[in-house]
């Protein structure tokens, strides 16, 4: 009663628009189940639309994309020390360290590719105050070196300037000792906004599925829709409660639509403003959004019938319009939607 369309060709034309728009080699990030979006489906689409490389997040993902067989280049870069290292080297999976730890675990594997992260002032993942003792270490498995921007979604803001600064000033050192790795620290949002933060190459995630961090881009077509059917539609008198809470109680009779589909398939529970689509036309949400169910107002003149289908997530209301209304981000909404919801692939 209820299903995700993925559109992978749209995938494929976002990834070769951002790979005309960046000039440079291309990382499709894929971490997070491809963003929400299906993490093997995802991977083969940008292997076949021109990815020059994967990335991951966790190497258990990245164990399952070289399970199915895909041989892109691939770096999974989110790594405490004692994970399974060797593996990973025996299916080419380059590997991302942030800790002298995990470092000499990986460097110790003969044909390792290790990918350092720096700490350039978004204090979270990446060498800082190990840095000095890591230059001491034999560095020749290194071949490339990343960081990520705390606020490449607000372009003018000078820590963007300070973090390159930081990050060019551990890549000399790198020089110095006869390291030139490839240097890739733009995700979407300083794909999209930043020419001096190219280098190497780009990661990309957010715009691959047809979102931006700085706002609608009709260049990008978001590649997800979700429907639902109308478990029940009933009408309502004036002055009737909605939901847990009565926290909306009906101003005029109206009829009722109830839709199959609620927080525990990453409908946050928070929605205010949003809605869904039914023949083109509007029907918000109208109380709280329960467990495995929503409530939308169809109107008093709708033709609307159980059984029927309404577009949750795509026509009237987008991905941004549900972030909005959750006061979150587009990438949170997609990234929490159930896997009790079936997905079903298409190429438009």
């Amino acid at each position: 009663m209820r299903e995700i369309l993925i559109d992978l060709k749209a995938l494929k034309e976002n990834l070769q628009y951002i790979k005309a728009k960046a000039g440079v080699p291309v990382l499709a990030v894929v971490k997070a189940d491809a963003y929400g979006h299906g993490l093997i489906q995802c991977a083969k689409a940008a292997s076949e639309a021109g990815a020059d490389y994967l990335g991951t997040a966790l190497l258990e993902e990245a164990f399952t994309i070289r399970e199915a067989g895909i041989k892109t280049p691939l770096l999974a870069w989110l790594n405490p020390p004692g994970l399974d290292f060797k593996k990973a080297v025996s299916q080419d999976i380059e590997i991302g360290v942030a800790s002298l730890a995990a470092f000499d675990e990986v460097n110790a594997i003969a044909g390792a590719k290790i990918h350092l992260k720096v700490e350039t002032g978004m204090g979270r993942n990446g060498f800082s105050d190990e840095w000095p003792e890591l230059l001491n270490r034999d560095l020749s498995k290194v071949v490339g070196v990343m960081m990520h921007f705390a606020r490449a979604d607000e372009p003018n803001e000078i820590q963007n300037k300070n973090q390159i600064a930081n990050f060019e000033a551990r890549v000399s050192e790198l020089k110095a000792k006869g390291i030139n790795p490839i240097r890739h620290i733009s995700n979407t949002a300083a794909t999209l906004s930043n020419e001096s933060a190219k280098y190497d190459m780009v990661r990309v995630g957010l715009a691959m599925y047809g979102m931006s961090p700085l706002g609608r881009d009709h260049n990008l077509k978001p590649i997800m829709k979700v429907r639902a059917k109308l478990v029940v539609v009933k009408e309502l008198p004036a002055g009737h409660p909605i939901g847990y809470g009565a926290t909306v109680i009906t101003k005029e009779a109206t009829k009722i639509g109830i839709v199959g589909v609620g927080y525990a398939d990453g409908i946050p529970r928070n929605a205010v403003g949003a809605g869904v689509t039914f023949n083109g036309q509007s029907a918000p949400l109208i109380g709280r959004v329960s467990m495995d169910q929503i409530a939308v107002d169809l109107g008093s003149n709708t033709e609307a019938k159980s059984g029927d289908w309404v577009t949750v997530i795509g026509e009237n209301y987008d991905i941004y319009d549900w972030a909005k209304a959750c006061q979150t981000i587009t990438y949170e909404i997609t990234t929490r939607i159930s896997g009790r919801i079936p997905r079903t692939y298409i190429e438009s």
